[in-house]
This record gives C-alpha cells, sequence and structure tokens, in this order.
C-alpha cells in the first residue's frame, strides 16, 4: 500500500517514539519481534508436539478448559457478542462513519468483486460448506428456545442465520476497524497492540503489548486449525464416500499436508498472486454451485423462503442472543456459545486480513460491507442449502441427511444432500474443490496475519517466516484431528476465545474513542 502514501494528507501520526521494527531482532536473515515472536513459536511447537505424542493430556486440558468456560463464562460470550453489534450499528447511524481510513484522500486498493471476495473467503467460507446443509436440518428436529421438536421451518433458518449473521461480522468488523484505523490514520504498527494506544499510550510497545500479541497469536492458531481441520475432514469425507477413498487419518494427514504445500507456493506469490486470485475463484464457484441447487432443487420459492427468514431472524434474534433464563441450555452452549468463541478465535486472523485490504473505505462503507452483505449472503446461502435440505425430508420425505444428525456425520451432508440433483457426481466433486481453495485460502491469509504480528506489525517480512507458520497451522490441524478429532477442534477454539473476548472488548472501547477524536479534528 506503499504507492498510495501520496495520497494521506491529512494522517495523524500518533505521538510516540515507537518505529515499527525497533524491537526486532534479525538472526539468520529473519525479521522478529523480540519476544512476540519466540513466545509464540515456542509454545506452538510445544503444543503440536503435546497434541501428537501425548494426546490424552492434551485433550483433556483442552476439555477441562472448555467446559469451565462454557458453564462460568457463557455470558461473556453471549453479550460481548450483542454489544459489538450494537457498536456496528452505532458506526453506521451516527457521523463518526464518514471518517475514511488513511485519510479523507485516500484511494481503495481492492475493487468491491476482489474485496468482498476476500471477506467472504477468508471469514467463514470453511463453516459454510462444512456447516451449511446440517445445522438447518438439525435446529428444524431440535429446535431452541423450548420449541417442540420438527417445528417451523421459519425458527429453524433463524437460528442457523443467528450464528452466520450479525453477530460473528461484528465481532470481525470491531477487529478489523481497529487495526485499519490505527495503522491507516495513526501510523501505528499494524498490529493488536496498537488499538489500544488511546488507553495504554506507550506501555504498548512494552509487556502490556507483547502479551495482548501473545494471546492474539494463539488465539489466531487455534481457530485456523479449527477451521482447517473441519475443511479436512470434510474433504476426506467426500472423497472417501463418493470416490472410495480410505476413510481414517491416512487421508486426513495426506490431505492437510498436500493442501499445506499447495498454501506455500500460494504465500511464495504474495497477496495479489496468491490470496487474492483464490479468493475470486472461491467466490465464482461457491455462487455457482449455490445457483445450481436454487435451480434444479428448490420446489418452493426461493424469494419467498429467503424474505421469510429475514424476518424470523429479526423476530427471534434477541431472544437467541439473551443468556440467562434460557430453556435449551444445550442449543446455547453447543452451538452458541461455541460459535462466538471460534469467531473470537477466528477474529485476530479475519480482522488483520480484513484490515489488510480496506484502504481507503470510509467507515460507513467498511461497516456495511463487513457487518451486513455477508449477513445477507449468509441468509441466501443457508436458504438454497440448508432451507433445501429441510424441504427434501418434509416434502419428499427424503431422510438422507436426517440420518446424520442423530450419528453427526456433518461432514458428509452437503454430498447427500446433493445426491438428488442431478449432476451429483460432478456438484459433490465441485464441493470438495471449493473446501480445498477455502483450506488453502485461509491458510495463506493466516499465515500473512500471524507473521505480521510476530513481526512487530511489519508487512514486508521475510516469507520464510510466513511459511514457518503455514507449516504449523497444518501441524496443529493434524495433531488436533488425530489426537482428539472434531471435539477436540471445538475444545481448542473455545479455550482460546476466552481470553481474546477480554481484548476485543477493549479494543471496541479504543476504536470508539479514536473515532470521536478524529471525526472532531476533521470538523473542526
Amino acid at each position: 500500500m506503499t504507492e498510495q502514501d501520496d495520497q494521506k494528507p491529512d494522517i495523524v501520526v500518533a505521538d510516540t517514539n515507537y518505529e515499527v521494527g525497533q524491537d526486532n531482532i534479525r538472526p539468520f536473515g529473519l525479521d522478529i519481534h523480540n519476544p512476540v515472536f519466540m513466545i509464540s513459536a515456542v509454545g506452538t511447537v510445544f503444543f503440536t508436539a503435546l497434541a501428537m505424542f501425548f494426546s490424552d493430556i492434551a485433550n483433556e486440558i483442552l476439555g477441562n478448559t472448555r467446559e469451565f468456560l462454557e458453564t462460568t463464562f457463557d455470558f461473556v460470550y453471549m453479550y460481548g457478542a450483542n454489544l459489538m453489534v450494537l457498536f456496528c450499528i452505532m458506526l453506521l447511524i451516527t457521523p463518526l462513519g464518514s471518517v475514511r481510513l488513511g485519510g479523507q484522500g485516500a484511494k481503495p486498493e481492492f475493487g468491491y468483486f476482489a474485496w468482498f471476495g476476500m471477506l467472504f473467503a477468508a471469514g467463514m467460507g470453511i463453516g459454510l460448506m462444512f456447516f451449511g446443509v446440517l445445522e438447518p436440518v438439525t435446529h428444524y428436529l431440535y429446535p431452541p428456545l423450548g420449541a417442540e421438536g420438527e417445528t417451523d421451518r421459519t425458527l429453524a433458518m433463524a437460528a442457523t442465520i443467528f450464528h452466520w449473521g450479525l453477530h460473528p461480522w461484528a465481532v470481525y468488523a470491531t477487529v478489523a476497524l481497529s487495526l485499519a484505523f490505527f495503522s491507516f490514520n495513526w501510523g501505528l504498527p499494524l498490529t493488536i497492540r496498537s488499538a489500544f494506544f488511546p488507553l495504554l499510550g506507550d506501555r504498548v510497545w512494552g509487556w502490556f503489548g507483547h502479551v495482548i500479541d501473545t494471546v492474539a497469536v494463539f488465539a489466531t492458531l487455534f481457530g485456523l486449525a479449527t477451521s482447517l481441520g473441519y475443511g479436512a475432514e470434510q474433504a476426506a469425507g467426500g472423497l472417501s464416500y463418493l470416490y472410495g477413498f480410505p476413510d481414517g487419518n491416512v487421508t486426513l494427514v495426506t490431505l492437510v499436508l498436500g493442501i499445506t504445500a499447495v498454501a506455500l507456493i500460494s504465500v511464495l506469490r504474495g497477496i495479489h498472486g496468491g490470496v487474492k486470485i483464490l479468493s475470486e475463484i472461491n467466490l465464482v464457484l461457491a455462487g455457482l454451485l449455490m445457483v445450481f441447487v436454487i435451480i434444479f432443487g428448490y420446489t418452493i420459492d426461493i424469494f419467498a423462503s429467503i424474505v421469510t427468514s429475514a424476518v424470523g431472524y429479526v423476530q427471534y434474534v434477541l431472544p437467541l442472543s439473551n443468556s440467562f433464563g434460557r430453556e435449551d441450555e444445550g442449543f446455547q452452549i453447543g452451538w452458541t456459545v461455541f460459535y462466538w468463541a471460534w469467531w473470537i478465535s477466528w477474529s485476530p486472523f479475519v480482522g488483520m486480513f480484513i484490515a489488510r485490504v480496506s484502504y481507503g473505505r470510509t467507515v460507513r462503507e467498511f461497516v456495511t460491507c463487513v457487518l451486513l452483505i455477508p449477513t445477507a449472503a449468509a441468509i441466501v446461502w443457508m436458504n438454497a442449502m440448508g432451507g433445501f435440505a429441510i424441504d427434501q425430508y418434509v416434502q419428499a420425505g427424503y431422510t438422507g441427511v436426517t440420518e446424520l444428525v442423530d450419528t453427526w456425520q456433518p461432514e458428509l451432508s452437503i454430498y447427500l444432500m446433493l445426491e438428488e440433483l442431478p449432476l451429483s457426481g460432478l456438484t459433490s466433486l465441485l464441493a470438495i474443490i471449493l473446501v480445498l481453495v477455502f483450506f488453502v485460502t485461509s491458510s495463506d491469509s493466516g499465515s500473512l496475519v500471524i507473521d505480521t504480528i510476530t513481526s512487530g506489525g511489519k508487512t514486508d517480512a521475510p516469507v520464510i517466516q510466513r511459511c514457518f507458520w503455514v507449516l504449523f497451522e497444518g501441524l496443529m490441524a493434524i495433531a488436533l484431528l488425530v489426537g482428539g478429532g472434531l471435539a477436540a477442534l471445538q475444545a481448542a477454539a473455545i479455550a482460546s476465545g476466552g481470553p481474546f473476548t477480554l481484548i476485543l472488548l477493549g479494543m471496541m472501547v479504543a476504536v470508539g474513542y479514536a473515532l470521536v477524536l478524529e471525526h472532531k479534528r476533521l470538523t473542526a
């Protein structure tokens, strides 16, 4: 983004003596931040080895941590996410939305199509593929809010959209806006600690900041490992179900290693030659698959279904957002708290990546595109995929997907749904390819983010450092998958999301205060 430096005439450089990279050490041609890189790298290697060779101990630690956080601090996840939704809505409707990221003369680096493609691919592409069919069916058979079994379709779709709509994207938007504003407008390093400069001053360059960045790295790694593990499970399940590949750890490990190798190639090509191109491919392929299901699968009016689901989402969003006095503790903890923890652990990665590609947007444009457009896309996707799976059961009596609910095999749900449509072999292959490309995109962009944090905010650190993180993202996913399967992945996400929730709330306060100062400066 240096080519646009001449378009930043009104940027305010924060009153600090810190310079990007001043605490870095450069052994063997590397450029790493001391001590964040070393603590994060040693901790990552240690946990990966523990999960691989002492899986029982690792699973016990993760399981106990998950149970403690779910039962003791579930309200922190729930109401923390609620506050971030309200914060983003406030930015949309107040004059603060007129502030531009990068200064009033800044111009966007990416067009809308490429920008949204990267938001979609990085944000939750793997998750939409993994849960997009089975989750609506599950909530139809076992509905939330104390409703009886096999309730109306509207509540099932509303509960699903609740997990993929405003709340997760508000989490992402809070992190991304904080990083983008303090980097592009205040001239601070593009790293998590910079968001706390209005609250802590120069203390963010000391141990306060080291702790914040290190927690962000571990949250990102566990969130990435969870998503990559889901992607590997779904791709392996499809290859086994459709083509008879061995169903077991050998296929999983081979897939993760192979895709990690492709991600390394993408890393070497850089953000424009790697992530941008893959994200656009993802967007086109996902759109083609969704349109195919709508055209050949729907027996009801898809547009009426989308409107009904959106209205139902608005109707049920408040009771679903409440944490106290619920009759559906299993839904709240098993689904909502897990999702919120996953999105929170995923947010340093997605937030920093969104920040990197959002230069030149106004705050209002940024929040609209990051919050509302992905929510609308999720409503359409969930209706096309999961809504159709419900219709297969209700209208045609097809039980292929519903049987997976009780056996809990979410990785196969999309293939069984497509099995009842024309060209099922071709569309199922397309689904596998989509999952694999989402995997590569997440791994590549995730390593970019972690490397930026562990190099003190530098965006041009040596590529070998990103290669290190790509490799260990894959190894951590393998370790959790082989050692404990999906339960271990979910426990890792919840365990890492807990501490970062508090950091997120601090970021929200800091960027809100800074935007008020910026707006006053521009209107003075």
